[in-house]
């Protein structure tokens, strides 16, 4: 078995495609034991895997035959993308022309055979960044909320959901997951709230954020009783896409980044808030995923704003938008720092101390090691813990009696 972090490594001159994630992460191991928070209990709420990698074990989880074929048959082709799924261009964009290769290809050496090499992976994060807990999500699926063919995108849906509860979450109880919801398909949605919503490792449901359907339609309802009902979360994790139309007149990846992340979700949070969905289901709790934090304390005060001269448009609010806002949950990556002033005004905001959620967004090139949050100057020490992992705990009542090891 892989042993994780079992000696002192130290940071490689050049980082490849081949170096060993416990090496990239030495620093931030070492950082950890020198200022003593090595042992807090901290739950990373946003990490990826490269799920394209195991596509073809994926595929083979599809129901339909028809599609099972057609995936089989586009991998197969010579250069051809992953079977059925619509790779955005732009993330190719992410390993900055190649001086940042780590996440372009894992393809660091794996010596354990008894596990899925996706275990060992995660294991060596887990374990380099001192995480007690780390909540799973795709890469590239993020972007199938744009697929052209909806019944596609929800077959794949449950075939991944499918693939990642059997082959990679039941081997560590530490690795959890939020399993995507093809909200495009509603009955698809139901069938997979039912089939693995009572699976330990599943600590609610994801909606990709980029995607055009308004998540207050009432075809959507069924889905949010259902979870409320369940006492599972509701997560909408946003990502990037060139295809929106204001994303198409940005013409550099660092634009369209820097937006697209953060007006997939300011749209739906807008009309969750002012469609009273929070009102409708006052006991299902709602997380936002890798938008930053930057954009919380403006759509706030633009809300608030609003509604104080519009309030009849929003018949079902009994309070400011604000208000429902900070009830809501958020994970901080990729924090903001370039203006501690106005950082720590927005953590004010949000009322950070019960409603963050630690996330470093591994493997990614934008990746946050817990020992940002540590750092933050404005934080005592009980506000680091809570974030880090302590409201993580009570949001998806995770038992830290277990031992940190598998």
């Amino acid at each position: 078995m892989d042993s994780g972090v079992e000696q002192t490594r130290e940071l490689p001159q050049e980082i490849d495609t081949k170096t060993d994630t416990r090496d990239i992460l030495a620093r931030e191991t070492k950082y950890q034991k020198d200022k003593g928070f090595h042992d807090w209990t901290i739950v990373d709420v946003d990490a990826h895997h490269s799920e394209m990698s195991s596509w073809r074990e994926v595929v083979e989880y599809l129901d339909d035959p028809i599609l099972k074929h057609y995936a089989q048959e586009f991998q197969a082709r010579t250069g051809g993308a992953p079977g059925l799924s619509n790779h955005m261009p732009g993330l190719r964009y992410q390993d900055a022309g190649g001086r940042i290769p780590h996440q372009t290809h894992m393809g660091e050496a794996v010596d354990d055979s008894a596990n899925h090499r996706d275990i060992t992976l995660i294991r060596r994060s887990m374990d380099a960044m001192g995480l007690d807990h780390q909540i799973l999500f795709p890469g590239n699926l993020l972007q199938l909320g744009t697929h052209p063919q909806p019944r596609v995108e929800a077959h794949l849906a449950l075939a991944y959901n499918r693939w990642v509860c059997e082959r990679i979450l039941p081997v560590d109880d530490r690795v959890k997951t939020l399993l995507y919801l093809p909200i495009s398909e509603p009955d698809m949605c139901m069938k997979i709230i039912k089939e693995f919503g009572d699976n330990p490792n599943v600590s609610g449901f994801m909606i990709t954020a980029v995607r055009y359907k308004p998540v207050h339609h009432n075809q959507f309802i069924p889905i949010y009783r259902e979870l409320e009902e369940r006492g599972l979360p509701l997560a909408f994790h946003a990502g990037l896409t060139w295809g929106d139309d204001w994303m198409k007149q940005l013409d550099l990846f660092i634009s369209m980044h820097a937006i697209s992340f953060v007006l997939c979700n300011i749209v739906h949070m807008t009309n969750w808030i002012i469609h009273g969905m929070q009102e409708r289901f006052p006991k299902l709790d709602v997380i936002w995923i890798e938008s930053g934090l930057a954009w919380l304390a403006f759509l706030m005060q633009r809300l608030d704003s609003e509604y104080l001269m519009r309030p009849s448009e929003a018949p079902l609010l009994k309070k400011l938008p604000s208000e429902y806002m900070a009830d809501m949950y958020y994970t901080c990556q990729p924090i903001e720092t370039s203006n501690m002033a106005l950082t720590e005004e927005t953590f004010k905001a949000v009322k950070a101390e019960t409603q963050l959620l630690y996330a470093s967004d591994w493997p990614h090139w934008d990746f946050n090691p817990p020992s940002t949050i540590y750092d933050l100057p404005f934080l005592d020490e009980q506000a680091k813990r809570n974030i880090l992992g302590e409201n993580a705990v009570k949001l998806f009542g995770i038992d830290t009696k277990k031992p940190r090891t598998a």
